[in-house]
């Protein structure tokens, strides 16, 4: 078994998309090739966890509570965080989390919850929403795949069983910067002439915010354009 065939099995049983917003769930440190020796699992990251995988032979921890819910601006060890990811780096060890998507699926904590309290019939207070965007977005030919990877990891194009779906199309784009601008190609104050991809895929609403996030962060553009679209057809 690899690290990816346990990415794959939890991502089929909570989607990434399921996420909130400010969620950061998923494969955070580790190679999806490794081959994985043995499994601890936790509640939350620290130190001392990864000391412990590090001791009983475990190169995977899979937290319900992610190490890096932000970018961090330096690993230093200055704080729990940073030293838990120098720890698991320095021993090769993958760590995986599975948070809010995982409270949101029908057998999720929150229904593991409600068994503990012996709560009869429970129901689910506020659905998520269902809701689908359209996204359509123009990016320099040589970045096409960096952008597609950027959304598509945030949560876009997923299509019933299949993700990483999006259509394609190739023309060129024109534009002019003014005075103020730095254009990551052509010259400020004339017109340019650049072929690009226009990308066209699906997101969740709930995602919007970090699609569009990951969308303007893969970018090279100072002025991403993109246009959104709201779908009658719903996803399930």
């Amino acid at each position: 078994m690899k690290v990816g065939d346990i990415v794959s099995f939890f991502e089929q049983l909570a989607p990434l998309s399921y996420q909130e917003s400010y969620d950061n769930s998923g494969l955070i440190i580790g190679d999806k090739q490794m081959v994985v020796k043995s499994v601890l699992l936790t509640l939350d990251i620290t130190p001392e966890v990864v000391e412990e995988a590090t001791q009983l032979g475990a190169n995977v921890i899979v937290a319900h509570h992610p190490i890096i819910f932000s970018g961090l601006k330096r690993i230093t060890g200055s704080n729990y965080v940073e030293k838990s990811v120098i720890l698991a780096i320095k021993n090769d060890i993958a760590i995986y989390a599975a948070h809010t998507n995982f409270d949101s699926i029908k057998s999720g904590v929150n229904l593991a919850i409600a068994n503990k309290l012996g709560i009869a019939n429970p129901q689910i207070l506020q659905p998520l929403s269902n809701e689908l965007l359209k996204l359509v977005t123009f990016v320099p030919k040589d970045h096409a795949e960096k952008v597609r990877s950027a959304i598509f990891e945030a949560g876009a194009g997923h299509i019933g069983n299949y993700d990483s779906c999006s259509y394609n199309l190739e023309g060129f784009g024109t534009f002019r910067g003014n005075d103020s601008t730095n254009p990551y190609v052509g010259e400020k104050g004339k017109i340019h002439h650049e072929t690009e991809v226009r990308i066209e895929t699906v997101l969740p609403k709930a995602l919007q915010t970090k699609v569009l996030n990951a969308l303007f962060e893969s970018h090279p553009y100072e002025e991403v354009a993109y246009d959104l679209y709201p779908l009658y057809n719903r996803y399930n």
